[in-house]
């Protein structure tokens, strides 16, 4: 296995400039683990810079790698090697990257936004977009909708939550904090969190009960610069950070991940020190705009916060902490419940199972994550979802599937409302 692995500590110059570039040519590996010496490898070439859209650390589930042009002789080589069961998923991800974006281009052709209203799932907005339907939400609904400018990234883009009640007027009420968008090529995470705010606004008859005793305040796009830059054009549609730079060996790298950003048990392993890695903790706790936003909204709902909920794409998880360690909070029984009760929703509805448990013990050890930071705060539950993932890469579900997919969401979602409800 070492001398395996050292193979790619040579090639990993490249693997670990996260910068804007062509897909040509490169892969899209399926691999999975029967072992724990190969789950180990798997997870060492994470460390290493290689960039796995999907990775588990429990034998006989999936992880998913791309492979540079570079490095499919010696990826194959290790494949082989250490006889890991594999497939090929695509075998020209520039050619599918270029692909969505035609259809993208076209689908915005069709179902433009005409003036205000109710936004449909028939495509991926932009930022502008969102933050112009929260903002109608508030003039159409003023007793129950709230929208408060919370900052701004490090572009200078707004960033901006929205708060739904019933409109009883009641202060004090009980909080569920909800976010989207951390990472900018998850694009469904955002078309997730709108279909939440339709349901609790547009369709509060259905769900006043989830409002009753509880306030829920959203912010639906936490990295809003790179969201923004993955919707830019080809070469930028699998960025994962966010867009401040950093110079890092004679080079300006982009970006530090925001979540591995937060100031509690920052940049230990899961994370990285090079400002070129997609996992890169940032040069200190919170040098990122959007994760003080995150943080200080966290530390200012703590007193009333039951519940935070970030969404993720992809993998078909509901995780709570730790994601530090794999030891289990004291309290690990609520969480688990809470997280049980929304699997099993979603695979009673649609028939799609998701695996429930601690970030560390059912995906990977991550450190510095938000999940971890708004449990740590002061919230009794504190959960990631990573959503189902379709398309060629997995990150791009159909504009034809986005309906399919948030609609299941959220039944997970208000199931897990509903057992906060009973337990808190």
């Amino acid at each position: 296995m070492t001398k395996l692995l050292g193979l790619f500590v040579l090639l990993l110059g490249a693997a670990l400039v996260a910068a804007d570039q062509d897909y040509e040519g490169y892969r899209i590996y399926e691999v999975t683990p029967e072992t724990a010496l190969q789950g180990q490898l798997l997870h060492q070439l994470s460390l290493q810079g290689f960039d796995f859209l999907s990775e588990s650390r429990l034998l006989g589930r999936p992880s998913r790698v791309i492979v540079s042009p570079a490095q499919l002789a010696q990826f194959e080589e290790l494949l082989e090697g250490q006889q890991l069961a594999h497939s090929l998923i695509n075998d020209n991800l520039g050619a599918s990257i270029a692909e969505e974006f035609a259809l993208r281009q076209l689908q915005r052709r069709l179902c433009p936004i005409t003036g205000k209203g109710r936004l449909s799932t028939e495509r991926y907005y932009t930022h502008e977009e969102i933050i112009n339907y929260i903002d109608d939400l508030a003039e159409r609904y003023p007793r129950r909708v709230f929208v408060r400018t919370v900052g701004w990234s490090y572009e200078k883009r707004v960033l901006k939550t929205i708060t739904i009640t019933n409109g009883d007027g009641r202060a004090g009420k009980k909080v569920i904090f909800m976010d989207g968008g951390f990472h900018a090529r998850e694009w469904i995470s955002p078309a997730a969190v709108l279909y939440v705010i339709d349901q609790l606004v547009e369709q509060f008859e259905q769900n006043a009960d989830l409002l009753e005793d509880y306030d829920w305040v959203i912010l639906p796009l936490v990295n809003a610069d790179g969201y923004e830059h993955s919707q830019s054009g080809t070469l930028a549609r699998m960025w994962r950070k966010t867009r401040q730079p950093y110079t890092y060996a004679g080079q300006t790298c982009y970006g530090a991940d925001p979540n591995r950003n937060f100031g509690f048990h920052w940049n230990e392993e899961g994370a990285s020190s090079n400002p070129c890695a997609d996992t890169f903790a940032g040069p200190t706790p919170f040098s990122e705009p959007e994760t003080i936003v995150v943080r200080d909204l966290m530390h200012t709902l703590a007193d009333r916060g039951v519940m935070y909920l970030t969404i993720h794409s992809y993998g078909n998880y509901i995780l709570y902490p730790w994601g530090w360690t794999s030891d289990l909070p004291d309290t690990w029984e609520d969480l688990d419940a809470v997280a049980r009760t929304g699997a099993e929703a979603i695979e009673n509805a649609t028939g799609t199972v998701y695996t429930y448990g601690s970030s560390t013990n059912v995906l990977y050890i991550a450190a510095g994550a938000s999940d971890d930071y708004g449990f740590y705060a002061g919230f009794n539950v504190s959960i990631t979802m990573e959503l189902t993932g379709a398309g060629s890469i997995g990150f791009n579900p159909p504009v034809t599937r986005i309906d399919e997919f948030v609609t299941e969401t959220w039944i997970g979602i208000r199931a897990m409302a509903e057992k906060l409800i009973e337990i808190y």
